[in-house]
């Protein structure tokens, strides 16, 4: 089972921000910020790794949309997105504006594809959140839903990263027993998860190396730039089923 005691202390959190922010700012915040520049490199992300019209991409932990809104304009790639709080999959789908994408609300570690039916399952910021029992099912679960030679992306913190050392030590400064989880996953881990549930290895690349082609200068809210090559700040896994 999921972990119900995050799942409520998220929706918590949503509604909050969107008390003290009003809706707009909190959809965006929800998910950690920097709506607009993750979101180009999330997308700038899958288009290097072959995106192409026609394909399905399962967005799990969609949010309030910061990956949709990038494909949006490209009518033909197909969309699925999921998340666990109804505010932000609301948000999200009135971002898009794609009648054609299916936007759900999930209990639980399901996702809500046909088996064999993605060319992509991505989880982007989800597993830093989970604990590992939960990401290994949703291993199983992208396994599922991919096709044969589909791709599985995701997002992940590791303690051999000193900038994601920062987030351990500040969740430790900052937080309590049974409070927000920010979870590490190492590499041994995911090698053994992929190869438990039909996985190989495509590429692992470190959060703080530029390693995502960016057609466009990106700017972040801070003034900081990326141009040429990008990075998440979290490290990035690509797994293909085989």
């Amino acid at each position: 089972m999921a972990d119900e005691g995050f799942n409520d202390k998220y929706r918590t959190h949503v509604s909050a921000l969107e008390k003290r922010l009003g809706t707009d700012d909190a959809m965006r915040m929800a998910v950690g910020g920097e709506f607009l520049a993750v979101g180009k490199l999330e997308y700038y992300l899958l288009r290097s790794l072959g995106l192409a019209d026609g394909q399905l991409v399962v967005d799990v932990g969609c949010g309030s949309g910061r990956l949709a809104i990038q494909m949006a304009h490209f009518k033909g790639i197909r969309y699925i997105g999921c998340d666990i709080v109804e505010r932000l999959v609301d948000s999200a789908s009135k971002l898009a504006n794609r009648p054609d994408w299916g936007f759900h609300v999930t209990q639980g570690v399901g996702i809500p594809c046909e088996s064999g039916a993605a060319d992509f399952v991505c989880f982007f910021s989800v597993f830093t959140h989970l604990l590992h029992e939960d990401t290994f099912r949703y291993f199983r679960e992208a396994a599922r839903s991919l096709k044969e030679g589909g791709l599985m992306v995701f997002s992940f913190l590791e303690f051999r990263m000193p900038n994601h050392w920062s987030v351990f030590l500040a969740t430790v400064d900052s937080s309590s027993y049974g409070q927000h989880l920010n979870q590490f996953i190492d590499r041994d881990g995911i090698s053994m998860w992929a190869e438990r549930t039909g996985f190989e290895i495509v590429s692992i690349h470190d959060g703080d190396k530029p390693h995502i082609p960016i057609p466009e200068e990106i700017v972040w809210e801070n003034g900081a730039r990326m141009g040429s090559f990008g990075h998440l700040g979290q490290s990035v896994a690509v797994l293909r089923k085989r």
